[in-house]
């Protein structure tokens, strides 16, 4: 935590390019919300204690890093509120996941691997443009799971 306190200090200091991250006294939630990102730092990825991630109100595009994989204590992921046009496959390897949120996005398809996440209860697609057959299919899977549309 110390290393982690010291980086931040000097990322203040010299005003580094990219928003210092917000880090909750727990360790284990990281906010990132509405710090302008236009990807997710590969930093993220590292810190694999993490339970709560929150890139809201960001400026993603694309699809998220494969490299989400890594982070498999997560329970809460918001994505919402930003530009993303798909979902890796590889987030359904986060088999604690409870809260999936990629509201208020540009997705045009959802991954089926979606349907792996046995411990999901939220998935908020609101939002989006996605494809009902896709949705229907990984639903079939997730019957204790409340979809929002």
């Amino acid at each position: 935590m110390n290393r982690l306190f010291s980086f931040l200090i000097a990322l203040a200091l010299i005003g580094g390019g990219c928003a210092a991250t917000q880090e909750l006294s727990s360790g284990k939630a990281l906010d990132l919300s509405n710090q302008g990102l236009t990807t997710i730092p590969m930093d993220v990825f590292s810190k694999t204690e993490l339970e709560t991630l929150d890139l809201s109100d960001n400026k993603l595009t694309g699809a998220p890093q494969a490299e989400i994989r890594h982070l498999q204590k997560l329970k809460v992921l918001d994505l919402s509120g930003n530009a993303l046009t798909g979902l890796p496959a590889e987030l359904g390897q986060l088999k604690n996941l409870e809260t999936l949120d990629v509201s208020d996005n540009k997705l045009t398809g959802l991954p089926m691997e979606l349907g792996n996440l046995t411990q999901l209860r939220l998935l908020d697609i609101t939002g989006n443009a996605y494809s009902k057959q896709d949705l229907d299919q990984i639903a079939t899977k997730l019957p204790q799971t409340e979809i929002r549309r």
